[in-house]
Order: structure tokens, then sequence, then C-alpha cells
């Protein structure tokens, strides 16, 4: 995946947008922070959801991580994949361990997400 195209979020989720549709994961520097994941609590298609709203619960041998949406939207398809190898998030987390995709429902919120660029010195800040 060309990770120059994506978005971000404070929150170390991705998203990739094609349209108004948005695939969303988690960032490599997340999976590495949690850990080992070992389960994913996805969320149900059909939901709707607004912006830095949880989404889903991510659990590793660490602990259990709130995934945010990214923007406003609905659900329109996870990852089930990830129900069988929840392992996937660590071992491709911009390919194949996405978690969802949700159909935009405000795409101007997709332009206050972080560039790569503005992403990369974001993680390397020290937190306060």
């Amino acid at each position: 995946m060309d990770t120059s195209k994506l978005r971000y979020t404070e929150t170390h989720e991705w998203v990739s947008l094609n349209g108004n549709l948005a695939r969303v994961g988690i960032t490599d520097h997340a999976q590495r922070e949690i850990s080992d994941v070992v389960f994913v609590e996805l969320p149900k298609p059909g939901a709707l959801l607004k912006q830095k709203q949880s989404a889903m619960i991510v659990e590793s041998v660490k602990a259990a991580f709130d995934i945010y949406a990214p923007v406003s939207g609905k659900i329109v398809k996870i990852n089930e994949e990830l129900g069988k190898r929840p392992e996937l998030v660590n071992q491709s987390p911009c390919e194949e361990g996405w978690l969802f995709e949700m159909e935009c429902s405000d795409l101007k919120e997709a332009n206050g997400l972080l560039t790569e660029e503005q992403y990369q010195k974001f993680k390397t800040q020290p937190t306060h």
C-alpha cells in the first residue's frame, strides 16, 4: 500500500479514501505499541458513528484499546478474517490487517486528518 496517500489520526488510525469510502486500520507504530493482538471486537455493519467515537476494541497481551472512527459515517464492511486471525493487525497493519470500511457522511472531515509527513512528526513528539 502506498502510505503517502493515507491520512492519519492523532489516535494512530490510518484511513485510505476511495471516493466516500474509507478503509480504516491502525498504524504500524500503533501495532508495535499495542504488541501482540489476540482479539478484535469489530463494529457491527450498519452502525452509524461520529468522528472520534469509539468504533471497536483491539485486545493485546498488554491491554484492550479503543479504536476510533476517523470520520463520521456508516460501517459498510468489516475484515471478518480478523475474527480467525487477529495477528494480521500486527503482521500487516496497512494491508491484510485493515479493520473496517465506512461510508463517509462528511468528506470534509477527512481534510482535517494528518498527512503522512504530519503524522511522522506527530508520533515522534514527546507526550505531555
